[in-house]
């Protein structure tokens, strides 16, 4: 029997992120008309106020807050919040788009072997952190000793006798 210790949950990919918002008619409007998210069909079932939008690979499910001004809205930008990220064609148009809307962001540059990433970090009407970069500049690079505590259920000898069958394979975009 094989074990799939790199994928033991045999995942495909990321869903959905859902939020609680304080309006859920404010949160559309930002993620549809300034992230480019398209509003879906949520099911009828449900018996509280929400929204779902789709964009860019991946859900937003937003959920109305039974409390509004309960929501901590955080005002100071800091990167190492949590957040969600977004690959970006041009960082200037964001730059320029966050400009002309008003919206207050923070810079930040990452660089790694004379590679540079450029981020841009602000928050969605609730406060929520959202980062906007082109991390794609970096490229995905496992770690030799997490692979080997991964493969720490597989056969050593079959690892050593052929390494590149054990790795799953990184595609850059």
């Amino acid at each position: 029997m094989k074990v799939n210790t790199t994928n033991p949950l045999r995942l495909t990919s990321l869903n959905h992120i859902s939020l609680v918002c304080g309006s859920v008619d404010q949160s559309v409007s930002f993620y549809r008309d300034f992230l480019g998210f398209v509003p879906i069909r949520r099911p009828s079932s449900f018996d509280f106020d929400g929204a779902w939008l789709f964009g860019h690979g991946v859900g937003i499910h937003f959920i109305q807050s039974e409390d509004p001004p309960k929501i901590e809205k955080k005002e100071a930008i800091n990167p190492k919040d949590n957040h969600i990220s977004f690959q970006c064609e041009s960082m200037g148009a964001v730059e320029n788009k966050l400009k002309d809307m008003g919206i207050e962001y923070m810079r930040a540059l990452v660089e790694e072997g004379g590679i540079q990433v450029n981020q841009l970090f602000f928050h969605d009407p609730d406060g929520f952190m959202i980062e906007i970069c082109n991390c794609d500049n970096l490229p995905v690079v496992p770690i030799a000793s997490e692979m080997a505590r991964a493969s720490s259920l597989v056969n050593l000898h079959s690892i050593q006798a052929s390494p590149a069958q054990n790795i799953n394979h990184v595609v850059h975009h």
